[in-house]
C-alpha cells in the first residue's frame, strides 16, 4: 500500500472495522444495484421486444393493407401503429440488437409469423424521421396541449416472405426508473446506520477497556510503579486479560520492590567494609603499596556506584522539572575545565527547556565527556536543537571504534580497553548507564566514528538525542 494513502487510513481498531464494514457494505450495495439495474434493463427490453411481437402479430393476423400507411395521430402515451415499408427501416448510425432481434424472430416464429429478416434497434427519438413528422404535425394540431416526445424509441421491422415489404413497429422507451435507484439509496443509508449503531456500540464495550489497559501499561512502562489494580471491564474475555495483567503488574512491582531493598542491603554491606578497609591502609608504611590499595578501593566503589546507579535508573524516584538545557550542559563542562581538562562547550543559539531530572541527565553527560578524554584525549560538547528534538553531541579525536564494536560498547561490562583498572577506566558501565538514562528520558544515545579528509577514523562523536516535548 502507498505510503501516502495508509497514512490516510484510521490507526484506531474502531476506526478500521467501522472502514472495513463501509467498504464491505458499499461494494455489496454496488454489486446489488448493478444486477438490479441489469434485471430492470433486461426486463425493460423484454417488455418491448414482446409489445412489438404483439402489434407486428395482431397487424399480420387482421391483414393490414400492405400499401403505406395513412399517417394517423401521434399519442406517446401508447403504442405506435404499425406501419408498411417496401425497405428496411435503417438509418445511418443505427445499432442493431441481435439479442433483440433474435427473441423477436422467436416469439413471432411461435405464433406462426413467418419473417424473412428481422431488424431491432433504438435510436433517438429526435432523429426519426416518421417521428419527427407526426410530433410537427402534432404540434401543428394541439399546440402546447401536445403530449411531450419520447427521448428514445425502439424501432422493430420484419420482412415479410414473397416480397411482402417491411412491418414496422415504433415503441417509445420508457425512461429508467428512479424510483429503485432512491429505494437502493435509502436502503444502504438505512444499513449504514444500523450497522454503524451496532458495531460503535460493541467496539466500545471493547476498545475502552483496550485503552484503559493500554494507557497502565506504558504508565508502568515508564515509572515501574503500580498503582492499584485496574478494573475489568468488557467481554469475559478482555475480563480475563486485565485480570492477568493486574497480577502480572502486581508480581513485578514486588519483584521490583524487592530489587530496590536487596539493593540498598549490598550497598550498605559492601561500602561500610570498603570505608573501614580505607581507613585501616593509613597504618601501611609502604607509600607505593598504600596507594595502589587505595586506588583499587576507590575502583570497587565506583564500580559498585555504577551498578548501584544503573539498576536503580529505571525505577527512579525523583520528578521531572523544568531544566534549562544550555545551562545544565555548560555547568557540566565548567566542571572540567576547573579541573584543568580540554573540554569546551558550544551552546545552543536559543534558550531550551525541557522537563528533566537533572542530577541522572549530569551523570550521563559526565560519563560521557570522562570516556571522551579518556581515549581522545579532549571533548567537545556541542548543543543544538533539530525538528522536534534537541541534541547534544561530545566529541573526541580518539582513535574511535570498530564499526562492529559500536552497538556492543553500549551493553554493560564492554570496554574499549579489555584491561579494566584506575588508569584507563573502571567496569565498562559509563556508556551503559548512559544510555539508561537517556531512555529514562525517553531519548536515544548513538555512537559514531567521524572520518578526516584521508578517509581514516578522525574521533568518535557520542550523540545524545531528547525529545522537545
Amino acid at each position: 500500500m502507498p505510503r501516502a494513502l495508509a497514512g490516510l487510513l484510521p490507526r484506531s481498531l474502531r476506526g478500521q472495522l467501522l472502514l472495513a464494514v463501509a467498504v464491505a457494505l458499499l461494494l455489496a450495495q454496488g454489486i446489488s444495484a448493478a444486477l438490479l439495474y441489469r434485471a430492470q434493463t433486461e426486463r425493460r427490453e423484454a417488455a418491448l421486444v414482446h409489445g412489438a411481437a404483439m402489434r407486428l402479430f395482431a397487424a399480420n393476423h387482421d391483414e393490414v393493407m400492405l400499401g403505406p400507411h395513412p399517417v394517423g395521430t401521434f399519442d406517446a402515451a401508447r403504442e405506435l401503429k404499425v406501419e408498411h415499408m417496401t425497405s428496411a427501416p435503417l438509418q445511418p448510425g443505427d445499432l442493431r440488437s441481435p439479442k433483440a432481434e433474435a427473441e423477436l424472430q422467436e416469439i413471432l416464429a411461435g405464433q406462426g409469423v413467418s419473417a424473412a429478416h428481422v431488424v431491432v434497434l433504438r435510436r433517438p427519438a429526435t432523429g426519426d424521421q416518421h417521428l419527427a413528422r407526426r410530433a410537427a404535425r402534432r404540434a401543428l394540431v394541439l399546440g402546447l396541449h401536445a403530449p411531450p416526445v419520447p427521448s428514445e424509441v425502439m424501432v422493430a421491422g420484419v420482412e415479410l416472405p414473397q416480397g411482402g415489404g417491411w412491418m414496422v413497429v415504433r415503441l417509445p422507451v420508457p425512461p429508467t426508473e428512479r424510483a429503485l435507484l432512491m429505494t437502493l439509496v435509502g436502503q444502504t443509508l438505512l444499513l449504514f446506520a444500523l450497522l454503524f449503531g451496532a458495531i460503535a456500540l460493541i467496539l466500545g464495550q471493547i476498545t475502552k477497556p483496550l485503552a484503559a489497559l493500554t494507557t497502565r501499561l506504558e504508565r508502568f512502562a515508564a515509572k515501574q510503579d503500580a498503582d492499584g489494580p485496574l478494573d475489568p471491564q468488557g467481554p469475559d474475555d478482555l475480563r480475563r486479560l486485565i485480570t492477568a495483567h493486574n497480577a502480572m503488574e502486581a508480581r513485578l512491582s514486588a519483584m521490583l520492590d524487592e530489587k530496590d531493598v536487596m539493593l540498598g542491603a549490598i550497598g550498605h554491606d559492601l561500602k561500610t567494609p570498603l570505608a573501614a578497609l580505607r581507613v585501616r591502609i593509613e597504618s601501611v608504611e609502604d607509600d607505593t603499596e598504600r596507594a595502589k590499595m587505595a586506588r583499587t578501593i576507590e575502583d570497587i566503589t565506583r564500580s559498585l556506584d555504577d551498578i548501584l546507579s544503573l539498576a536503580r535508573v529505571g525505577r527512579p524516584s525523583d520528578p521531572l522539572e523544568p531544566a534549562e538545557l544550555g545551562a545544565l550542559v555548560g555547568q557540566v563542562a565548567e566542571e572540567f575545565e576547573d579541573m584543568g581538562e580540554p573540554v569546551t562547550f558550544t551552546p545552543a543559539s536559543e534558550r531550551i527547556v525541557l522537563p528533566l531530572r537533572a542530577t541522572w541527565l549530569r551523570r550521563a553527560l559526565r560519563n560521557l565527556t570522562v570516556n571522551a578524554l579518556r581515549y581522545g584525549k579532549q571533548a567537545r560538547i556541542g548543543l543544538m536543537r533539530e525538528g522536534s528534538s534537541v541534541v547534544i553531541q561530545i566529541e573526541d579525536d580518539g582513535p574511535g571504534i570498530p564499526p562492529d564494536q559500536l552497538s556492543a560498547m553500549l551493553e554493560p561490562f564492554t570496554r574499549g580497553d579489555p584491561s579494566r583498572n584506575s588508569g584507563t577506566g573502571g567496569a565498562g558501565l559509563g556508556l551503559t548507564l548512559a544510555r539508561a538514562i537517556a531512555d529514562q528520558h525517553g531519548g536515544t544515545l548513538k555512537l559514531a566514528n567521524r572520518t578526516g579528509a584521508d578517509g581514516q577514523i578522525a574521533g568518535l562523536t557520542a550523540e545524545l538525542r531528547l525529545p522537545l516535548s
